[in-house]
């Protein structure tokens, strides 16, 4: 059997889909991850993958190019020559996964499989419906696996994972440390870098060593929030480093965005600041230890706003570094420190 699981956004949604991915994987002979460019860099990452084929989708990314006659024929033969037996195609509630079916049965698929509201035509021959809005999505994506007949191994948790030890830490980084990771996707889902910068301030003077991690043109931020007494990682790590990074910290820090859910995959304590944009019962980072912060009734809530559209930006800067300070020393077992808030 062989198999094409295809997920086209970001590097949050190919983690949370992982663990989909691993259950197809168990009762495939061999399986083919389809991707977008924005998620390209974790997929060798997810276990069960055994081949990465990358394409930027204009109509799942959030900065689509135009429609390319040329680039589309080009994946149609490329996915034609896999002879794949069968497709599973994931997508988040608001996206269509009906223009991929199409592609994929022009390849000459066989068989396709998704969720879908919407009628499919002969575009699919596994039409999943019904599915709640209040599940996580990695669980979401699981009974998309289990319709097409798919099962986790024994002893699979059915969260999302990586593959580690794949990376050596940079030079100087040792535990124990905190991670902090300052950088969001969209401005909305940010608490601000000043408060940041408190919190660097108040984790020091109790102890613990800071690293900040920022990704490629996010420097002066992590700079900025290190402020010349954490260790600053910004746009120095490539996601298998940053997986190892976060595997070894004692607590992350981090908004809703990738390395959230990358920091949940390696098992690491999470401080999730959460924006309500979009549902945390969806989103939030999942794991046996996960603070969430954030007021969760926000005006904001449900608005997939990528920038804050209520002054002071309520939700997140309503929460203080003392705040925080108290989730990451509960998180790391110490008693709590009295600090002025």
């Amino acid at each position: 059997m062989r198999t094409l699981a295809v997920r086209l956004d970001s590097l949050g949604d190919l983690l949370v889909t992982g663990p989909a991915i691993r259950a197809l994987a168990a009762g495939s002979d061999h399986l083919t991850l389809l991707c977008g460019p924005r998620g390209r860099d974790v997929a060798d990452l997810l276990p069960g993958v055994e081949e990465v084929l990358c394409w930027r989708a204009p109509w799942i990314d959030p900065e689509p190019d135009p429609v390319d006659r040329a680039e589309v024929e080009g994946l149609r033969a490329r996915l034609q020559a896999g002879r794949y037996d069968r497709a599973v195609v994931f997508t988040s509630f608001h996206q269509s996964a009906l223009p991929t079916a199409l592609l994929l049965r022009l390849a000459g698929m066989p068989w396709v499989g998704a969720i879908s509201e919407d009628y499919p035509g002969a575009l699919l021959d596994l039409r999943l419906t019904g599915v709640p809005d209040d599940i996580p999505e990695h669980e979401r994506a699981l009974r998309l696996a289990r319709a097409a007949g798919a099962e986790l191994s024994p002893g699979d948790d059915g969260l999302p994972a990586v593959r580690r030890h794949l990376a050596a830490l940079p030079a100087g980084v040792e535990p124990p440390y905190v991670v902090l990771h300052p950088g969001t996707s969209v401005p909305a889902r940010a608490w601000s870098p000043q408060r940041y910068r408190s919190l660097v301030d108040r984790l020091v003077e109790l102890g613990h060593r800071v690293v900040v991690t920022g990704g490629p043109g996010e420097e002066e931020l992590t700079a900025f929030v290190a402020d010349g007494i954490a260790t600053d990682l910004g746009g120095r790590l490539t996601v298998p480093q940053l997986a190892e990074v976060l595997a070894l910290a004692d607590a992350v820090v981090v908004g809703n965005t990738g390395p959230a859910h990358l920091a949940a995959a390696v098992r690491t304590p999470v401080v999730s600041l959460y924006a309500p944009t979009v549902p945390a019962v969806r989103w939030r980072p999942y794991g046996d230890r996960v603070v969430l912060l954030g007021d969760q009734h926000a005006a904001c809530r449900d608005t997939r706003a990528t920038v804050c559209p209520i002054p002071g930006h309520p939700c997140l800067d309503s929460v203080t570094p003392g705040e925080v300070v108290a989730a990451v020393t509960a998180l790391c077992g110490q008693p709590a420190p009295v600090l002025p808030v």
